[in-house]
C-alpha cells in the first residue's frame, strides 16, 4: 500500500506542468496550471481570442479579476517545443514600456504556455479593417511610432540585438489606451556579440518578409525594417500586402503613384478635409509614405529603425500644425 501511495504521488507530480519562473522582472507572478484552466473555463472555445503560427490565445480571468491572455502552444508541431523556448528566452531579456508584458509560463512535457497581459483593444489589424474602428492620420502615426520605438530597443537597447522576424498588424496589440504592443517572439533570433547577420530558415509572413530574407535565408535586423516598411504601406493605405495579382507588390504598387498621386494610394477613409487642409495632409502622408518605401529598400544601405523613428517624430510634428 506504501508502495502504491508513493507510486500515485510521483505520477501525479510528473503529470501536471509545473509553474517555470517568472519570465518579467517587473512582476513575478505564481499561476498554476488549474488556475489557468479555471480562468480560461478550460480553454473553452468560447474564450478563443486568436491564433498563432504555434497555437492558440485565449482569455482568462484570474479568481483576483486580473484579465490575462494565455497563449497554448500546439504541441503537435515539432516547431512549438523550439518557438516556446525561443520566446521565453528572449522576453526574460526585454524591458520595454511597448512590448507585451508575459507575466508567467507554465510547463511540462504536455503543455506549454505563456500567460500575458490581456490587450483589450485587439490587435493593429483588427483596428485598421474593422468597421468598429476608425483611426485618423495622427492616431495610424502615433501606433507605428509605438512600434518603430519597440523595434530600435530590440535592435540598438539589448545588450545584443533582438530579430522579431515576423513585424506585422496581427503581431502588434493594443493596450486600454490604444498604445500599440510587439508581441509573439516565437520565431526571434538574437545576435551574438559583434555579429551582424545570419543565415537560418524562417517562418516570416508572406508579403511582409524581405526578399533576401524569404529567399537567401539571411537574417538581420535589416529584415524587421523591411516588414516595418511594408507594414506602414499597409497602414496609411489600408491594402494589404498579399491582395495583388502577379508579381505586384504593395511596396511597387505604391512607389508607382508616388509622390505625385498621393490620392491614389492613401485609404479613402482618411480623406476628410477638403482646400489647403487636405494639402497639408496629403503633404504628410507622402512624407509617411516615403519613410515607407526607404524601409522596403532592397539596398543593403536600408535605413534603420533609429533613424525611422526620428523622422516620424518630426512628420509627427509638422501634423499637429495642419
Amino acid at each position: 500500500m506504501a508502495f502504491v501511495l508513493l507510486w500515485i504521488r510521483f505520477r501525479r507530480g510528473k503529470s501536471a506542468p509545473q509553474q517555470a519562473e517568472s519570465l518579467s522582472a517587473v512582476r513575478r507572478e505564481k499561476i498554476s496550471y488549474y488556475e489557468l484552466l479555471q480562468a480560461t473555463d478550460d480553454l473553452s472555445e468560447s474564450n478563443l481570442i486568436g491564433f498563432g503560427s504555434f497555437g492558440s490565445v485565449y482569455k482568462g480571468v484570474l479568481r483576483s479579476g486580473t484579465a490575462i491572455a494565455v497563449k497554448v502552444f500546439n504541441l503537435q508541431l515539432d516547431a512549438a517545443f523550439k518557438s516556446f523556448d525561443t520566446e521565453c528566452e528572449v522576453l526574460r531579456s526585454l524591458r520595454h514600456r511597448n512590448l507585451v508584458k508575459v507575466i508567467t509560463s507554465c510547463s511540462n512535457l504536455d503543455f506549454k504556455a505563456l500567460v500575458r497581459d490581456y490587450m483589450p483593444n485587439g490587435s493593429l489589424e483588427k483596428s485598421l479593417y474593422s468597421h468598429n474602428y476608425f483611426l485618423d492620420i495622427k492616431h495610424r502615426l502615433s501606433r507605428m511610432i509605438d512600434v518603430a520605438c519597440d523595434l530600435e530597443y530590440l535592435h540598438n537597447g539589448c545588450l545584443f540585438p533582438v530579430i522579431h522576424c515576423d513585424v506585422k498588424p496581427s503581431n502588434v496589440l493594443l493596450d486600454e489606451d490604444m498604445v500599440a504592443n510587439l508581441s509573439d517572439f516565437g520565431i526571434s533570433k538574437l545576435l551574438g556579440e559583434d555579429q551582424g547577420d545570419f543565415y537560418s530558415k524562417t517562418l516570416a509572413t508572406f508579403g511582409y518578409i524581405a526578399p533576401v530574407c524569404g529567399l537567401e535565408g539571411l537574417v538581420s535586423t535589416k529584415c524587421d525594417v523591411y516588414s516595418y516598411g511594408v507594414m506602414l504601406l499597409e497602414k496609411f493605405s489600408r491594402r494589404k500586402p498579399n491582395e495583388f495579382e502577379g508579381d505586384l507588390s504593395l511596396k511597387q504598387w505604391a512607389s508607382y503613384s508616388l509622390p505625385d498621386a498621393v490620392m491614389e494610394v492613401i485609404d479613402a477613409n482618411l480623406i476628410t478635409s477638403t482646400g489647403n487642409c487636405l494639402k497639408k495632409k496629403l503633404d504628410v502622408v507622402a512624407s509617411i509614405m516615403k519613410v515607407a518605401l526607404d524601409c522596403c529598400n532592397e539596398s543593403p544601405t536600408r535605413t534603420n529603425m533609429k533613424d525611422v523613428v526620428g523622422m516620424l517624430q518630426k512628420i509627427k510634428i509638422q501634423l499637429v500644425a495642419c
